[in-house]
């Protein structure tokens, strides 16, 4: 990998993370507008979200990472990204990210940590694999009792 193409990465990724912030922060899905977003993902991007998650599956493209942002808010009222530790910048880039969030159905709090590896192409993101440590945990504390 080169140095143009990691710096290239890197300078999406933190784009892209600029943006989304500033889109959450305007309330994200059904209020914000995806647009500010949408020039960080190629056209035929695809995000891989563990099955046992409420908004796991393949979402794909840019009309699938905008229902894959409004199946997010309705599952967390709040989702802060703590801190971001890039373990690896070439692509693709390896990203360490410590979250805060609140189940918006049950009001409950986590904390857990995310590892995404994430492709960048042509100055685009088109592959995005996010693990988490426990989705046992994630899918718990989301869902009503009695459930």
């Amino acid at each position: 990998m080169s140095a143009t193409a990691t710096s290239e990465a890197m300078t999406v990724l933190t784009g892209m993370y600029a943006a989304e912030a500033e889109y959450l922060a305007a309330g994200g899905a059904g209020a914000a507008s995806f647009e500010p977003l949408a020039p960080f993902f190629a056209p035929d991007v695809v995000l891989h979200q563990a099955e046992a998650l409420p908004y796991g599956g393949t979402w794909r493209g840019h009309e699938g990472i905008e229902r894959f942002f409004v199946a997010m808010s309705r599952t967390w009222e709040v989702f802060e990204m703590l801190q971001q530790d890039y373990l690896a910048v070439d692509v693709p880039v390896v990203v360490l990210t410590q979250v805060k969030a609140r189940a918006r159905a049950t009001g409950r709090e986590l904390r857990f940590p995310i590892l995404q590896t994430i492709a960048v192409e042509a100055g685009r993101i088109t592959e995005i694999r996010p693990f988490y440590w426990d989705t046992a945990a994630i899918a718990d504390a989301v869902a009503p009792q009695g459930r």
